[in-house]
Parts: C-alpha cells; structure tokens; sequence
C-alpha cells in the first residue's frame, strides 16, 4: 500500500486528525512505511497507526445515548378531549354518542407560530418610549417584513408587544402584509421569565441592573431579593402569554391558521423551551438575532416541532445584530 494511501486511510479513521499526519509524515520520512521495511517494521506498522485512530474506550456497548425517560404530554395544552372519555364513554351523561362527541371535539387544523424578535433599537434611552428603533433596526424590520411577504402565506394576525420596540417592528413589518388585522398585547413585554441554569454574569434581570446603576456597590446577596421578586412578577405574566397564545386549534378551526408574534427574546426563547417540553431555565441558552423569525408547529395530536429558531438568513450579513 502506497505512503498517501494509508494517511487517506488514516485520516478517514481519525477525522484528519494533524497529530497522526504528523506522526506518520515522521514515520515515512526515517522509512517506516517503505516497501522494504526491515527490523523496524514491528514498531509503525499501518495496523499500529490504524489501531491507534480508534477511539481508546470505543465498544459497541458504551457508545448509545440514553433516553431521559421523560415522555410527551400530549394533553400539556390541557386541549386533549381524549381525558374527557373513558372506554369511548364521556364521563358525564350525554344524549349524543360518546365516538362522534369525541370525534367532533378533536382539533383538525395546524397551528403555524411565526414569533419576531423586534429589531435593533437604542439601548442608552430613558425609559421604554424612548428606546424606539435605530435607523438600523428600521432597516431590519423592512427586511423581516419583506421576507414575510415572499413566503407567500396567509397570514390570520398579527400580535405584538405593546413596548415600543415591538410595536414599531409590527408597524414596519405591517406594510408588507395588507389586510393583516393587528393586535396589541402587555402579556407579551419583555422580563426576567425564570431564573435561567446555569447562572450567568452577562445578563440580569431590569429591576437588577437599575439598582447596580444607581449603586454600583451592590454585590449579588443583596440584589438576589430583587431578582426573585420580578423573576416571580414576570414569569407569572409571561407563563400566562404562553398559554393565552401556545396551543392546539380550537375544534371548530377548519383550515390552517398562520399567526405573527412580534416581541422580545426572552419571552420567544421562553416559549421555546416550553413548547418543546425541554426545562425552561435553559431559555438563556439560545440567542436571536433582531428581526429573526422564529416558526413553531402545533399539530391536531398536540405534537409540536421547530422549524426555524431565529431565522435571520434573509437579511445581509453587515446587517445582522443581537442587542
């Protein structure tokens, strides 16, 4: 076998690992891999080398990953008439036949979720009316409504937060999609909606960062009561957002539904991480762009999936931020 035939070999084992390049470049360079290899053959045998690209504990019993055991919910949007029925009979007395009443309380139709985080906006004003969007962010919410327009969807509402960040990115978005009607929302502002794990030093909840502006000597024991309390406050608010707008079609919707959610990325990360049944402390562990789409699927089943999360691929890279 040829010297660059084993190091292809090689490196298909190992990944291309460079310290095994190296190694067997040093071996054919004193020629171990010549074709009259000698006394010396023993030491650097291509099965050697081979040998060693192999993982040092792989066997075929260590190397599957373990289930968690935690099933899905199907009924965690409390929307599943199946409960409301034992042995094909509904639990109180009923004229209709118990198989058609179940029949026709089960959702038919999908649920297409598409959350906007808002776009890029100042983040030195005072005070929510003045933290409006940056000619920057203007921008991106033209790009977002733009790519909303070209995936040609018929789009039922559009929802968004009442803070002026959110608002102004629905109003920009809202040009691109005529006949849209437009809801605002106070459940859906931005928070603190629970105590993310593991801890981090880049982010504190608002109520946090006020009080180690105006005292910078604050250290976290005594700012931990002041977390607590809005983490309490506002994922008291933003748990109920979630189940107002995260949830299987109603009985009685016939078709497909396409609904926008135009807020913040905590509240969006949030809602993520309870939809897809994963622990909710993990929200802080994903980032969103400004501007970006997220889309959620909720089917009839109560089966949800993620098809995009934070989907900002449409705008040019020299415009993308995460402020």
């Amino acid at each position: 076998m040829s010297y660059r035939r084993t190091i292809k070999l090689v490196c298909g084992f190992a990944g291309g690992s460079a310290v095994l390049v190296v190694a067997a470049a040093a071996a054919e360079s004193r020629g171990y891999f010549g074709d009259t290899q000698g006394a010396r053959s023993g030491q650097w045998s291509r099965f050697n080398i081979l040998q060693a690209a192999q993982p040092a504990t792989w066997s075929t019993g260590n190397h599957t990953v373990q289930s968690t055991g935690h099933a899905w919910d199907f009924n965690w949007d409390k929307r599943d008439p199946s409960p409301l029925f034992t042995n094909g009979k509904k639990k109180e007395n009923s004229s209709e036949d118990p198989s058609s009443e179940q029949e026709n309380g089960k959702p038919k139709a999908t649920r297409n979720i598409l959350f906007i985080r808002h776009s890029q906006y100042n983040l030195s004003g005072n005070g929510d009316h003045e933290r409006i969007l940056t000619p920057l962010g203007r921008e991106q919410a033209e790009f977002t409504g733009q790519r909303l327009a070209a995936l040609g969807l018929k789009y039922d509402i559009m929802v968004y937060s009442t803070m002026a960040r959110a608002t102004e990115t629905a109003n920009i978005i809202s040009k691109y999609l005529p006949g849209v009607a437009l809801v605002s929302c106070d459940l859906l502002r931005e928070g603190a909606p629970i105590e993310p794990v593991p801890p981090v030093n880049h982010w504190k909840p608002d109520a946090v960062r006020s009080e180690v502006i105006s005292n910078p000597r604050l250290t976290p024991p005594l700012w931990t009561s002041t977390a607590l309390q809005q983490y309490h406050e506002d994922g008291a608010r933003i748990e109920a957002a979630f189940r107002r707008y995260i949830h299987r079609a109603d009985p009685k919707q016939k078709e497909d539904s396409y609904e926008i959610i135009v807020c913040h990325a905590n509240v969006i990360r949030y809602f993520v991480c309870r939809a897809l049944q994963f622990p909710p402390e993990g929200w802080l562990r994903m980032g969103l762009n400004n501007g970006s789409i997220t889309w959620l699927t909720v089917r009839p089943s109560g089966r949800v999936a993620l098809r995009t999360l934070g989907d900002s691929g449409f705008m040019p890279p020299d415009k993308l931020t995460r402020t």
